[in-house]
């Protein structure tokens, strides 16, 4: 009886050594376990992550160290599941290892114990090398030599090995417990800092300046601590506030557009946003600025608009500067639609103009930032100020009738020193409760506080607009 309880404890005992070395069992996983991973880039300077890792697991309790990650991640939001058996891993605790290690973390585990020195030896023309105890690793260093006490030491310390539980690189640690023999493949998603994209756009207007060839690149820029090889990208176009939860969202396909989306894109609507998938994978490192083609666009209709606008605090005091000159914005629009060669979302982004020259070489005329851009609306990109037109506008009258109703009179001149027929638009921005009294040529009103003049500019030609108005403040 006493033989069986003894082999009894005997097994007991055994099957507990196994269990608690099954549970301080670390495993570690890199990059070579990477199977594939996905990359999904917003224009607010964030990215979300999917990683997929194949990786054997002892059953039992573990733990797993999880490097070549970003370092820029925001470790509230990792999730990490099994695809292959989601049943049998679970995630127990977790820990992001940020603090990397240096000299003094180094030199922290070692404090009690022998580490070596290095000297050069003047006298012998070499390098020595002696044994210390390392005492203290705090508000200087103490070594025991020798039975000697030295506060600080000019050698060079030498330590046999890098101690457990200290990263070079980030890491995420986690307690798992897992219940299954075979490989699992773990998706780990996570969002990270320091990723952004954004949209460029080249736009080559015609001799005729009536229509123009529009490409649109994505540029993708990765300072998020880490490389993506191999990765398939998404881009994400609109303002996104938050994502309180992180998942697969389904899309839904868009019309087929007539602008010639490039084949290495697929455009789809997904909630309240664009998103662009590119179809193949891709290499981005840290650090690094890639370019893809987003699409092209031949014929896009343009129009050119001459723009002029007026000072809404002019109304209400006399001017007695005798003429005002005026900046002529340049002004080039095109519709978002199919009639336009368009008819696609278009992200914001920087838009920059080219036209070639008399001697055929293309020159730079001109940029702009634009807006998110459903279809339907308008683009209006502002490229710079026009030369040979010229604006100047005076007050030729001025009445303060009570402390708060002003009239006044207003003289605008337009010249045109082109060689063609232009419309110039003068907006007037009109404070408080206004009303015109008299206008030399008809005006539009736009909205509450605006007014807008057309005026037709021969070449070569003067027109002179005037208007009176009484305000109300």
């Amino acid at each position: 009886m006493k033989i069986n309880m003894i082999i009894l404890s005997f097994i007991t005992m055994f099957i507990t050594q196994t269990a608690s070395f099954a549970g301080n069992h670390t495993t570690n996983s890199a990059l070579n376990d990477q199977v594939s991973v996905e990359v999904v880039v917003y224009n607010n300077n964030t990215g979300f992550i999917r990683d997929a890792r194949k990786i054997s697991l002892p059953v039992g309790e573990g733990e797993l160290y999880v490097s070549d990650i970003a370092s820029q991640i925001i470790p509230q939001t990792v999730s990490v599941a099994s695809l292959t058996e989601p049943d049998k891993f679970s995630l127990l605790e977790q820990t992001f290892e940020y603090d990397l290690v240096n000299t003094n973390k180094l030199l922290d585990k070692y404090v009690g114990k022998t580490i070596k020195l290095q000297i050069w030896n003047k006298y012998h023309d070499r390098k020595d090398t002696i044994a210390a105890t390392l005492l203290n690793n705090t508000d200087g260093q103490i070594f025991e030599i020798d039975n000697e006490l030295y506060l600080e030491h000019p050698g060079i310390k030498i330590l046999p090995e890098l101690p457990d539980k200290l990263f070079t690189v980030p890491t995420l640690t986690w307690l798992y417990k897992n219940t299954s023999e075979k490989p699992h493949t773990l998706e780990i998603s996570y969002l990270t800092n320091n990723m952004n994209w954004h949209a460029d756009y080249l736009m080559t207007i015609n001799e005729e300046e009536t229509a123009a060839q529009l490409s649109g690149w994505a540029t993708i820029n990765n300072q998020s601590g880490v490389r993506y090889k191999n990765a398939r990208f998404s881009l994400v176009a609109g303002d996104v506030h938050r994502l309180p939860d992180v998942q697969r969202k389904r899309t839904f396909a868009m019309a087929e557009m007539q602008m010639a989306v490039s084949p290495q894109f697929e455009e789809k609507g997904f909630f309240e946003y664009h998103t662009y998938s590119l179809q193949r994978s891709t290499t981005i490192g840290n650090n690094q600025t890639k370019q893809i083609r987003l699409f092209d666009a031949s014929n896009v209709t343009i129009r050119k608009e001459f723009l002029v606008h007026g000072n809404m605090y002019s109304y209400t005091r006399p001017f007695r500067d005798e003429k005002q000159k005026q900046d002529v914005n340049v002004l080039l629009n095109f519709k978002n639609t199919k009639e336009s060669n368009l008819g696609m979302p278009i992200p914001g982004g920087v838009i920059r103009f080219f036209k070639q020259d008399k001697d055929g070489a293309i020159q730079f005329i001109g940029e702009d930032q634009i807006n998110h851009t459903p279809v339907h609306e308008e683009i209006k990109a502002n490229i710079g100020k026009a030369f040979d037109v010229t604006v100047e506008r005076i007050q030729t009258d001025y009445k303060q009738i009570t402390t708060k109703i002003h009239e006044t009179e207003w003289e605008i001149s337009i010249r045109n020193h082109k060689e063609e027929d232009i419309v110039v638009g003068i907006v007037e921005t009109l404070p408080g409760n206004w009303s015109i009294i008299s206008n030399s040529h008809p005006y539009k009103k736009t909205d509450a506080f605006t007014i807008r003049f057309d005026i037709e500019a021969p070449k070569g030609k003067e027109v002179k607009v005037s208007y009176r108005i009484k305000v109300g403040l």
